[in-house]
């Protein structure tokens, strides 16, 4: 499918509030509350909007550390040490990077104890893994809940 301006905008607009209606939309865009359904139905329908989501702020809810891991594997161990990684609560995010094969992790916990205790109990424990870094998180600038067109 490709986008034209009318469906970059609806985009624009939902990536800065999801929870605008179709007639917020239709009003800012001179278009129908159908038409904006119908548009973004078949964005959705495209796969091009994935899901509609809400963005918590993690420290408010009490994940006061928030750490990023690169954790290199042995290959044939790298979709099963994935597949054990992304069912944890404390893991926010993990992808599969270029290099040796390498999963770059986000993880948000209370504190430094539940850190510690993933790290040793969890991620050390998983056979496969030949490496890992660590990174904890200092201060956000930005974070990207969306995309720009």
């Amino acid at each position: 499918m490709k986008l034209d301006y009318t469906d970059k905008k609806i985009i624009e607009l939902l990536v800065e509030d999801g929870r605008l209606s179709y007639t917020d939309i239709g009003k800012e865009l001179n278009l129908s509350r159908v038409a904006v359904r119908s548009r973004v139905n078949q964005l959705m329908e495209e796969g091009i909007i994935e899901k509609f989501t809400c963005v918590v702020n993690s420290e408010k809810v009490g994940k006061e550390v928030s750490a990023f891991f690169e954790v290199d594997c042995e290959p044939a161990f790298l979709v099963e040490v994935a597949e054990n990684l992304v069912n944890h609560p404390a893991v926010a995010s993990c992808y599969q990077m270029t290099g040796p094969s390498t999963l770059h992790m986000h993880v948000l916990v209370n504190d430094f104890n539940q850190l510690e205790t993933f790290i040793n109990e969890e991620l050390y424990a998983l056979k496969g893994i030949s490496r890992v870094e660590s990174h904890i998180l200092l201060r956000r600038f930005k974070s990207r809940t969306g995309l720009k067109l």
